[in-house]
């Protein structure tokens, strides 16, 4: 978390993240998060027919669709927290310094009967390598994926998905 309150007060500074008080956009991303990853699941699930583009090309979208429903979840979160970001680096060091609590603020949640709000750094991870997953089926030439790895993208996604939606919804 250490590593995060430095980058995220530089992005403070560079109005990069902003304070805000747009609390009904919490909805709002929150909703674009959960469709967006019912569309992923249906772009991972496509098998293509004669003329359509072959199952890789479905894969790269289903793999960037999968990590925008992760950073439109993140941005409800984010803004649960009092503040909105403005790119996607951004988004990770908000995520890491807002979200993720330290050792006493995880005590205090489980002794207050409270542990699903308990936003855990596998989640900032899940993040990470979703967004650099997309970045290179967006922008690389050629990369392939295997089903398993483009299960473990799709499947990260909905678990942070889920930890939000039980962050946000109870």
């Amino acid at each position: 978390m250490n590593e995060y309150e430095e980058l995220f007060y530089e992005c403070i500074k560079a109005k990069r993240i902003i304070k805000s008080q747009n609390f009904f956009k919490i909805k709002l991303f929150f909703d674009k998060g959960e469709n967006s990853l019912q569309i992923a699941k249906h772009n991972k699930e496509i098998i293509p027919i004669q003329g359509q583009p072959k199952k890789l090309y479905w894969n790269y979208w289903a793999i960037t669709i999968a990590y925008y429903s992760m950073l439109y979840c993140a941005k409800a979160l984010i803004l649960e927290k009092g503040y909105e970001v403005h790119d996607h680096e951004a988004a990770q060091i908000a995520l890491g310094y807002l979200c993720v609590p330290s050792e006493i603020e995880k005590q205090d949640l489980e002794m207050l009967n409270q542990s699903y709000k308990i936003f855990e750094d596998e989640y900032v991870k899940y993040f990470e390598d979703a967004k650099t997953e997309s970045n290179i089926a967006r922008y690389s030439a050629i990369k392939t994926y295997t089903q398993r790895r483009l299960d473990e993208i799709y499947e990260n996604a909905r678990k942070f998905t889920a930890k939000i939606s039980l962050i946000l919804l109870k």
